[in-house]
């Protein structure tokens, strides 16, 4: 077992002594900035953002943890060399699929699980290297609870949460492979298709069962968000389609709603909140789909498409 000095490291890195980082971080799960954001389809979502200097901790401390913790191949989200595109290429050439998802993931994580975690890594903590860590990356909700949970929002959560995920991620992708599956995860959207019909019918109990045996009943499964499909349907994975053709799209209804913006564009009659999501969504179709970039420009000109994403 590998044992871990995180006060030593911070001690050393701030020059500080341990009673003098105590008396910092001892509020530190409540200096956070919080505010709601729109989910896509309906309801908010809470942000909650540290502070310029607590991030600092944060990003400070996740760069010892790095060299201690592993994070499994099958993650494609916030990890360097992975990203949605490639999640999406790696289901392309299969013909079935199921998609799942996990109820309020960063939210559900806490400092229980993250040393259970680290226990099952074979690396060891001691009360103070806890301690610390708790102060650092667990956010508290309100001033009258006393429960600590990840943010959304924290620069530190989204490696705190593949590192956690790290068990589950090995249990699924072997018991993947071993059955003709290609699984991964992204964040907490979970991707597995094969081209064999009827082998994915099991797996939301493989995954309950996983779930339960390293968090118990602290990371649920979203039913509301389990859904099957198969190529003589839609294939969508985190929000890029897949077409018959096995090539990676936007898909058809976002290609006729983005048309449908620029042409408000053109004739003047789009709102901020339009104008703002279609000069961010350009850089995803760039980068996703060029081609289709490539023939609005051609249909509206490329100074017009130039003007929309610079803002002129």
């Amino acid at each position: 077992m590998s044992r871990m000095d995180i006060a030593g490291h911070l001690t050393t890195h701030y020059s500080k002594t341990p009673q003098e980082l105590f008396v910092y971080l001892v509020d530190a799960p409540k200096k956070y900035k919080v505010y709601e954001i729109p989910k896509r389809t309906s309801g908010t979502r809470t942000i909650a953002q540290p502070t310029p200097e607590l991030k600092k901790y944060q990003s400070f401390v996740v760069s010892i943890l790095k060299e201690y913790l592993p994070i499994h191949n099958c993650c494609m989200a916030y990890t360097d060399g992975r990203n949605i595109k490639q999640n999406a290429q790696i289901h392309s050439r299969n013909s079935f699929f199921l998609k799942m998802d996990l109820m309020d993931f960063f939210n559900s994580i806490i400092p229980k699980l993250l040393w259970e975690a680290f226990e099952r890594e074979g690396v060891q903590l001691d009360w103070l290297d806890k301690e610390f860590l708790e102060k650092i990356l667990f956010w508290k909700r309100s001033k009258y609870s006393k429960k600590l949970i990840l943010s959304i929002g924290a620069p530190s959560s989204p490696f705190i949460s593949n590192f956690l995920m790290y068990s589950f991620d090995k249990v699924l992708d072997e018991y993947c492979e071993n059955n003709g599956i290609t699984y991964t995860r992204y964040a907490d959207d979970l991707t597995f298709s094969t081209k064999e019909k009827d082998v994915l019918f099991l797996i939301p109990d493989v995954v309950r069962e996983t779930l339960v045996k390293f968090y118990g009943q602290k990371i649920k499964i979203n039913h509301f968000k389990t859904a099957f499909s198969s190529k003589k349907y839609n294939r969508h994975v985190t929000g890029i389609t897949i077409t018959n053709s096995d090539e990676i799209s936007i898909g058809r209804a976002k290609k006729r709603y983005i048309k449908h913006l620029v042409h408000k564009f053109v004739e003047e009659r789009i709102s901020l909140d339009d104008l703002n999501y279609l000069r961010g969504y350009l850089g995803f179709i760039k980068y996703v789909e060029p081609k289709f970039l490539i023939s609005l420009e051609k249909k509206y000109t490329q100074n017009v498409i130039e003007k929309i994403r610079i803002g002129n």
